[in-house]
């Protein structure tokens, strides 16, 4: 099983698809990762040799920022918002949706779960 930024990589799956298991890599950065490596896409993540994890590896850690110090930069940029006071801050800290979605009928994912009417004692 190879091991890429402390993330072990799914077993059976096309690379393109394993490398996304790497909080920061999406598919299209996975593509270019495998294209600098002169990797194929369809390559399964179980068949590749401890070069070729080294290989990728190298070209992560000096052009991608990756699990750590992606999710610190993303929690310093929320916490900017939210000390600015901001728009976009403001909904952060409501946990409503920042993006102008519309909040009557839909956001169930950043609200919660429904809240029912209060059940009256007779």
């Amino acid at each position: 099983m190879a091991r890429i930024a402390g993330v072990d990589l799914p077993k059976n799956k096309h690379l393109d698809r394993a490398l996304t298991y790497i909080y920061g890599i999406g598919l299209s950065s996975a593509r270019e990762i495998l294209d600098k490596a002169d990797l194929p896409y369809q390559m399964n993540s179980d068949d590749l040799s401890t070069d070729e994890v080294t290989k990728i590896r190298k070209i992560i850690e000096a052009g991608y920022m990756v699990e750590g110090d992606r999710r610190r930069e993303v929690s310093m940029d929320i916490k900017r918002l939210t000390d600015l006071g901001c728009y976009r801050g403001r909904r952060h800290r409501l946990g409503l949706p920042c993006n102008g979605q519309r909040t009557k009928t839909n956001a169930r994912t950043r609200k919660g779960p429904r809240r029912g009417p209060a059940v009256k004692k007779k």
